[in-house]
């Protein structure tokens, strides 16, 4: 039985502009520089971490988060699935793979977004960033959802697909095979350097080459 699991944020959904807005009103608020070179350079699955390396003073971590909170509230009808992710989620559901998420995000955000999204029945097994006390790249969140796959669904029939480098390394540390999706976290060369077998454009797309069985590794999908 193969399980196929998916980041969040940058893969299925669209939600970076939101991400950087929010992100943006908090340096703003603390006086400190931000644009997207900054946000790749420092990006960390763990906001505190990320916060740190941006400049925050951890005694104001809480602090920025609360102001993160309400930003992105206020922007979060801006969440929208990608083009073609439900139609791709229902082909591979339909052919029989155990489907989830893995994502770094904190289930009362993105719980929300599955359901207004319309994506959230075709993600049954789901590990949020609050789930566990580590974040990726450390295994134990993959880990987690393939346990809750249920039995049969090992790391070797496995496939998590991520746009960013730490996504890649959870998967390699797991044995699961790493799929990198292009974005704005999503550079190739680091994707690959990460451990990505293989880079597409998008889930639709690799979903097309997936179930069609002809896609190579290192091949990149259009």
């Amino acid at each position: 039985m193969e399980a196929i699991l998916f980041d969040w944020d940058g893969t299925l959904v669209d939600s970076l502009g939101a991400f950087h807005r929010a992100n943006a009103a908090v340096m703003d608020a603390f006086g400190l520089p931000f644009d997207v070179v900054r946000y790749r350079k420092h990006y960390v699955p763990d906001w505190r971490e990320m916060y740190r390396r941006l400049g925050i003073p951890g005694h104001r971590l809480d602090e920025a988060n609360s102001l993160w909170q309400a930003t992105f509230a206020d922007d979060g009808d801006a969440v929208v699935a990608f083009p073609g992710a439900i139609l791709a989620l229902e082909r591979l559901r339909d052919a029989g793979a155990a489907l989830g998420i893995v994502t770094a995000g904190h289930r009362a955000v993105v719980e929300p977004q599955l359901a207004r999204t319309g994506l959230g029945d075709l993600l049954p097994v789901r590990v949020f960033g609050d789930d566990l006390a580590v974040h990726k790249p450390d295994p134990e969140p993959l880990r987690l959802a393939l346990r809750l796959a249920g039995d049969g669904h090992r790391p070797e029939t496995s496939v998590y697909l991520g746009d960013a480098p730490t996504d890649m390394q959870m998967a390699v540390a797991v044995g699961a095979r790493p799929v990198g999706i292009e974005s704005v976290l999503g550079d190739p060369a680091e994707l690959r350097a990460a451990g990505a077998v293989e880079i597409t454009a998008s889930v639709a797309a690799w979903t097309d080459g997936h179930l069609s069985g002809s896609r190579r590794d290192g091949e990149v999908a259009s």
